[in-house]
């Protein structure tokens, strides 16, 4: 999706501690707890969550500044932030991300070495009561294998772009010979 110019991805803040190899304003944005309770109180955020044990939230002002540009801005956010912004931005449109199966996240988890056991534990129940909101997205797309996932969303992308309800008025655009793209 790199290629894609007009599709931009929203850096999350988190008050979790970096990972290995992961850069601040890059990743995410690492803050202390006072300073997202600082941005929620300042409403810097179009949602926010308290997730396993730590703060996630997406900045506003990107997102507004890209969609203001006629881009196209991906969250990756939990079912908490997608249900918040469901809530606001009607026109907004949802993907739910499935691992292939239940146990394949589960060893993605343990894979990645940077969890404990009850961290683990935690991940993965919360992923599983996250399943009982599927029926609240749009679309949803298994991320088995990256190559087709990427393709899904990207097709995805490309069908919400044609959709009817985004133009205000096809007819006169198209008499007027302007350009509905």
């Amino acid at each position: 999706m790199a290629k894609n110019e007009e599709v931009k991805f929203s850096t999350s803040v988190t008050t979790r501690k970096p990972r290995v190899m992961e850069v601040d304003g890059e990743n995410y944005f690492f803050k202390t707890e006072e300073e997202f309770k600082e941005m929620v109180k300042n409403d810097e955020l179009l949602e926010y969550a308290h997730v396993h044990t730590n703060y996630y939230g997406t900045p506003k002002e990107f997102v507004f500044q890209e969609i203001e540009k006629g881009e196209i801005v991906l969250l990756e956010i939990d079912v908490q932030g997608a249900l918040q912004i469901k809530e606001k931005y009607k026109e907004a449109v949802f993907i739910f991300l499935l691992p292939p199966t239940m146990e394949e996240l589960k060893q993605r988890i343990v894979n990645r070495g940077t969890e404990s056991e009850k961290d683990i534990e935690t991940r993965f129940s919360n992923a599983f009561k996250e399943l009982d909101f599927v029926g609240e997205y749009d679309y949803f797309v298994v991320n088995d294998k990256v190559e087709q996932a990427v393709l899904d969303i990207e097709n995805i992308i490309a069908a919400e772009k044609l959709r009817v309800k985004r133009y205000k008025d096809i007819k006169k655009d198209i008499v007027e010979r302007r350009s509905i793209r």
